[in-house]
């Protein structure tokens, strides 16, 4: 969301946005080469920049390539971010992309323990097929993320956060090229590894003198299979503080993606009735107004049982300028009137060839919708 919050603003008016105020305000540290991005609003944090450009991850994207579902990674950074600001508030830290795990570290990691990879997390190759008899990739992707404390015009590291993906369906083929076979690994089985390899982690991370004290976040999360229609979601996570090598105490979260309208692949058993009913009534007000629609769905993100945001997807039929507005007009009153408030709601509208047409969103505490039309004219 915080890109494309960055990216309305280099394409439009943002005035009436109701992201929150775009600050341009920047902290300098004494050297005069880092900076801070500014702030956008209270849920999201400020980035650093060093010598003018954005400070990227040094191992972001490394993972185990089998899992050709999408959506587990930005559901994975999301989660992340998430479950970061419990023990790290965007009013008190600056957010920093990985600087202490190199990529090679992180594919050493991710591979299998072996002869030549003893610092493999995952199990070694007992060269066994059968599905329920070989010892299955369990991790997938790992992911750090650094906290900065801002003291003066200095920034120093307050903590970091580290996510570990786990399969809940591992991949596998017999025979090079051959066909893809499963291995289905429970929820139990992918905690009780997910626990274990990020003591591991959190053993070796506290080998490098920059970690040795601070307070360090381990976040485990659930990846969906390849046929899901939505990310996976966090499961637990915990905190160990003071230097310690291991997390003493882990908390469980009870957090679900949902696509609306349930699919027989997509089982919502766990959504709220009345969220899905007022989409549904959203959905069919929409489709009536405007017939020319090749789809309209949605992801409800779901934590503790309560709607904690509904992302829409509207893919159209039609490209005139003039039906794009005034569908994204009639948007902005449906979705204000059918569906529900108290959350945050995204609506992309998309073409049949996926350029994105219109965009609106709300806050939670927000009643009205910003809405921004792009055009390929340059002149809105």
């Amino acid at each position: 969301m915080a890109v494309v919050a960055i990216a309305l603003a280099a394409c439009g008016n943002l005035k009436n946005s109701s992201f929150g105020s775009n600050s341009n305000n920047t902290t300098t540290t004494g050297s005069k080469t880092t900076t801070t991005t500014g702030s956008t609003g209270s849920d999201f944090y400020q980035g650093v920049i060093k010598n003018g450009q954005y400070r990227t991850s040094k191992s972001r994207g490394v993972n185990v390539s089998q899992n050709d579902n999408v959506m587990n990674l930005k559901s994975f950074e999301m989660g992340l971010l998430d479950v970061s600001k419990k023990q790290f508030p965007t009013n008190k830290y600056v957010f920093q992309e990985g600087q202490y795990i190199s990529s090679s570290t992180v594919e050493n990691w991710l591979g299998r323990y072996s002869k030549n990879n003893k610092d493999g997390l995952n199990p070694k190759n007992n060269g066994k097929k059968d599905p329920n008899t070989r010892n299955p990739i369990y991790l997938q992707q790992l992911e750090e993320q650094d906290y900065m404390i801002q003291n003066g015009s200095k920034l120093s590291l307050g903590g970091v956060t580290i996510g570990l993906g786990m399969n809940s369906v591992d991949y596998y083929t017999k025979v090079q090229y051959g066909a893809t076979y499963e291995t289905n690994i429970s929820t139990t089985e992918l905690t009780t590894k997910g626990k274990q390899y990020a003591n591991t982690v959190l053993q070796r991370l506290r080998h490098k003198s920059a970690l040795k004290d601070v307070p360090i976040v381990l976040a485990l999360y659930k990846q969906s299979s390849n046929d899901s229609l939505v990310g996976g979601n966090m499961i637990a996570y915990g905190v160990s503080k003071s230097g310690s090598t291991s997390v003493a105490k882990w908390k469980s979260l009870n957090w679900n993606n949902y696509v609306f309208p349930a699919t027989s692949e997509s089982k919502n058993a766990g959504a709220n009735n009345n969220d899905e009913s007022d989409f549904s009534s959203f959905k069919s007000h929409v489709q009536n107004f405007f017939p020319n629609l090749s789809g309209v769905t949605a992801n409800a993100h779901y934590k503790d049982k309560s709607l904690s945001k509904l992302s829409v997807n509207i893919t159209t039929k039609f490209y005139s300028e003039t039906e794009i507005i005034s569908f994204t007009q009639y948007l902005a009153t449906a979705a204000k009137r059918y569906l529900p408030s108290g959350v945050p709601v995204e609506i992309t509208v998309k073409s049949a060839n996926g350029d994105v047409q219109s965009f609106l969103a709300r806050t939670a505490s927000g009643s009205s919708y910003y809405t921004h039309v792009f055009s390929d004219q340059g002149n809105n």
